[in-house]
């Protein structure tokens, strides 16, 4: 499935919107890497314990999106953007949002277009 935050697919048109499709991952952080994080803001860095929770909160965001997007009938989800909130001390949201379409391949056949089938 072709994920993009672009509005518009380059090689590909627009036949059917479908709608809103998101996924949604509420994460808590751990005891030990607050007090790391605490030190790491005296000396400053990279807080790497923080930045992989949050790589795969958005991972697994993008993931429930995009399977909503597929049981809607969908091949594409175009103007992906990312939220985060604190919800409550300690624990935070990620949330992936897009529109679900319906994307066809605009190339003529045989002209060598090098873009993966929208199917």
């Amino acid at each position: 499935m072709l994920i993009t935050t672009a509005e518009q697919v380059a090689g590909g048109r627009v036949v059917r919107s479908i709608g809103l499709v998101w996924g949604s991952v509420v994460r808590t952080r751990h005891i030990g890497r607050d007090i790391l994080a605490g030190l790491k803001n005296i000396v400053g860095g990279e807080v790497r314990g923080y930045t992989e929770l949050l790589d795969r909160a958005r991972q697994e965001a993008l993931s429930r999106m995009e399977e909503q997007a597929r049981r809607m009938g969908a091949n594409a989800v175009i103007g992906v953007r990312f939220a985060t909130s604190q919800l409550m001390q300690g624990a935070a949201e990620v949330l992936a949002y897009g529109t679900a379409v319906v994307v066809e391949d605009d190339q003529e056949p045989g002209t060598g277009g090098d873009l993966p089938a929208f199917s």
